[in-house]
């Protein structure tokens, strides 16, 4: 198997455990999982683990919700944004300059942000119910 596919199949075989639908739907996906990869991958299947009570903490929300948690396609894309901008440079003179730098590459990300979160109506209305304290319109 070439380290191309191994990844991609691990990757798909991660997402059955923090995509299934309950806590322990999720606890038995890892178990599947372990069954596959553990020969290969002990420290993920150990980190899971060891890690299970923090690693869950999202399915105590909604499916919607839980979903922009567990996706991190926008947030690897933006950390490789700046690091496109910080890379160039050996060093910042001051921490200023580091920050301005990342504000640029925000701002220039920002840009290209035009496609709307799928039922964002009903995610807000349940972020509002969740955190009625904290959330206000």
């Amino acid at each position: 198997m070439t380290v191309w596919k191994d990844r991609k199949e691990f990757s798909a075989d991660m997402k059955h455990i923090y995509a299934a639908p309950t806590k322990d739907a999720a606890k038995a996906a890892l178990e599947d999982f372990a069954k596959k990869w553990e020969t290969k991958y002990l420290y993920a299947v150990q980190s899971w683990r060891n890690n299970w009570d923090e690693l869950t903490v999202f399915f105590e929300f909604p499916i919607e919700i839980r979903k922009i948690i567990y996706t991190t396609n926008l947030i690897e894309n933006l950390n490789g944004k700046i690091r496109k901008y910080t890379k160039n440079k050996m060093s910042f003179p001051t921490d200023d300059a580091v920050l301005k730098s990342v504000y640029l590459a925000l701002k220039e990300s920002t840009k290209k942000w035009t496609m709307p979160i799928h039922n964002w109506g009903l995610i807000l209305n349940q972020f509002m119910l969740i955190f009625e304290e904290r959330l206000r319109l």
